[in-house]
């Protein structure tokens, strides 16, 4: 094309009001990520233990007890147990040993039955995460008169 010719085009399409014609060039871009195995979890209320009536059980799971709760978010490819009891506070008249037993479940994006053992959790999701305690004493002895408090370390990793 002639730039008499080229020119008379662009002037005319300036007079119309659309713009002159222009090359141009148009690209995709691309957006990646990454997401890697993660978990949270937010203490939503802590829990009650009560006395059996022989007073050789303290448990969250007896009437008047209640389980610890917890709020659980996960990407999934996690894992979540329960730690084994290390910290207790009890009277100085209590000198005998407890066994300590924590238990959880969970409902939610993540159905699992009361266990004490090591649980995967492969899909993503929210749950609500029970935690129970039962401290047991063996053959006579009892639980003495005061308070107690006992730790579980809830894990999901």
């Amino acid at each position: 094309m002639k730039p008499r010719l080229l020119l008379a085009f662009a002037l005319a399409g300036l007079a119309s009001g659309r713009p002159a014609l222009a090359a141009g060039d148009a690209k995709g871009v691309t957006f990646d990520a990454t997401v890697a195995a993660s978990c949270t979890l937010t203490v939503n209320s802590n829990g009650t233990m009560v006395p059996s009536p022989g007073l050789e059980t303290l448990s969250s799971k007896l009437a008047g007890g209640s389980p610890a709760s917890l709020s659980l978010a996960t990407t999934g490819g996690v894992d979540l147990s329960v730690d084994p009891v290390t910290v207790v506070t009890a009277p100085v008249e209590d000198i005998t040993a407890t066994a300590w037993t924590p238990t959880y479940s969970a409902t939610g994006a993540h159905a699992i039955a009361e266990t004490g053992a090591t649980t995967a959790l492969t899909a993503p999701g929210a749950s609500t995460v029970s935690v129970n305690l039962v401290g047991t004493k063996s053959g006579a002895d009892r639980f003495s008169q005061g308070s107690y408090q006992a730790t579980v370390t809830v894990r999901c990793e």
